[in-house]
């Protein structure tokens, strides 16, 4: 039977302390759950190929003669080049959501995965750009300015932060990123939302809305 070392990777602190993409992650693992050892989570972004917690996994399936279980292969990495070399390292990679994959389809998704980044990064640079020349001020507010608050100041707050977030979430969504996307470049900035502390889809769409 063969024995697996769950590996997790999320892009940011704020997800791994919510759980936002950890969770859908640990969900499509889930039917290996019995034949799972050990686990390692990594909060990195796909674009880094130094990932002390991914050395660690491979040396234990080394070790244990298990294979890396992942959720999707970009969890691994979106750069082609290095998953194809970590399809060579003589450990066996399966990913829960194509786990017959052979050579062909590994490298395939492998290619997609780096073009997706490449077009996110792409689309977002050019969105940023066009707002940047009609005069739109792209920046974050202060943390502070979104506190808890109750009926007409919660309401005031969250005009006043949607009006200093608001051109940057178009400009991202012009370029085609997801609600969730924007979520997550808000969490990097350490821009807190009206309520809570972390932004999440929702909150981003419901901004929008409210605004």
């Amino acid at each position: 039977m063969t024995k697996y070392i769950a590996y997790y990777r999320v892009s940011t602190k704020a997800q791994g302390d919510s759980g936002l993409g950890l969770e859908a992650q640990k969900n499509l693992v889930a039917p290996y759950a019995g034949d799972v050892v050990h686990s390692f989570t990594e909060i990195e972004s796909g674009k880094k190929d130094n990932r002390p917690q991914l050395e660690a996994a491979l040396g234990m399936c080394r070790e244990l003669g298990a294979a890396i279980l992942i959720a999707k292969i970009d969890r691994l990495s979106r750069d082609a080049a290095f998953l194809l070399t970590l399809r060579k390292s003589g450990v066996d990679i399966v990913a829960a959501d194509m786990p017959n994959a052979g050579t062909l389809e590994f490298g395939v998704r492998a290619v997609v995965a780096q073009h997706e980044r490449e077009e996110i990064s792409r689309r977002t640079k050019a969105a940023l750009a066009a707002a940047r020349d009609r005069g739109t001020k792209l920046g974050s507010p202060n943390p502070s300015a979104g506190g808890r608050a109750s009926g007409a100041t919660r309401r005031a707050k969250t005009q006043a932060l949607a009006a200093k977030v608001l051109p940057t979430i178009t400009a991202l969504r012009d370029g085609g990123a997801s609600y969730a996307s924007i979520a997550n470049r808000l969490n990097e900035t350490g821009v807190k939302p009206a309520n809570g502390n972390t932004w999440h889809s929702t909150t981003v769409r419901n901004l929008m809305v409210a605004a």
